[in-house]
């Protein structure tokens, strides 16, 4: 805590995402392909910030949830002569062959994302900080869908009673999960069972992406389905299994001051022996 008071005191200069890069490097706290971890670096800062033990910067509004203006006013208008187009049905076989692009920072792919997310999800742009982004686009190359894939929630009671791990396994093999933060498909494409289609193709992809980005094989992956907007059919179809309710509040709601709407728990495992990873010994 001194140490970080005293970056605090010395460096008032310096931005959030400064801090978080420091105390990683300090702690030389690195992923499994020495990367450093200067996103869980941020998570403790914000962590200490709400509890009231250090006082951080103020947020600096770069990117994370505000909207990147990258494509300009043209290609604002080809997304606007898209949602107006008439919603006309088309098989499944009419989009093929799908492409997938892992939409990375600075290419016009990600910035196609953040726009798709903040206008047409009703949960918007998240913090883009560690999430891998997928555009989905048909054979003519037309946009047809974005899902985003990031860091596992902390602490689920339903599915940390699944998998049968204990609180103490649970921070160091939580790396082999991720969450599916945002999965939207473009109002104007109408095709019956493209969703679950849609998430089988991205799991088979991230089975790749995940260890290639965090040095980890990855074993499960999980979502929430907030249950007064959809009823998780999609999920369903794609083998993923309900395995219960989160309790309706936030991780960044300690006190639990703030009620959240209860969504449904689903999870995928990706390995037949996924519990005998998670829930192993730690090794001497």
């Amino acid at each position: 805590m001194d140490q970080i008071r005293g970056w605090l005191g010395f460096h008032p200069e310096w931005s959030r995402r400064r801090l978080s890069e420091e105390l990683a490097r300090d702690w030389d706290w690195r992923t499994p392909t020495g990367q450093l971890k200067d996103i869980a670096a941020r998570d403790l800062l914000n962590r200490l910030e709400a509890r009231g033990l250090i006082r951080l910067p103020a947020r600096q509004r770069r990117g994370g949830r505000q909207t990147p203006r990258a494509l300009g006013w043209a290609a604002q208008g080809n997304l606007d002569l898209l949602a107006r187009a008439a919603k006309q049905p088309r098989l499944f076989s009419q989009l093929l062959p799908l492409s997938w692009h892992q939409a990375q920072p600075g290419q016009p792919e990600r910035v196609a994302v953040a726009r798709y997310l903040a206008e047409h999800h009703y949960l918007g742009y998240p913090d883009a900080l560690g999430q891998i982004h997928y555009l989905v686009r048909d054979g003519q190359g037309q946009d047809v869908a974005c899902l985003l894939f990031g860091s596992a929630s902390w602490k689920v009671a339903a599915r940390d009673e699944f998998i049968g791990w204990s609180a103490s396994q649970r921070p160091s093999r939580l790396a082999h999960l991720a969450n599916n933060s945002r999965f939207l498909i473009l109002p104007w494409i109408q095709t019956p069972h493209l969703a679950s289609h849609l998430l089988a193709q991205a799991v088979r992809r991230l089975r790749v992406d995940w260890p290639a980005r965090h040095g980890l094989p990855l074993w499960l992956v999980e979502t929430f389905v907030e249950t007064e907007r959809f009823s998780g059919t999609c999920y369903r179809a794609a083998n993923w299994i309900k395995v219960g309710q989160t309790q309706g509040r936030t991780r960044n709601d300690p006190q639990h001051l703030r009620p959240a709407a209860r969504k449904d728990v689903y999870l995928l495992p990706l390995a037949a022996r996924f519990r005998e990873h998670l829930c192993a010994p730690a090794s001497s």
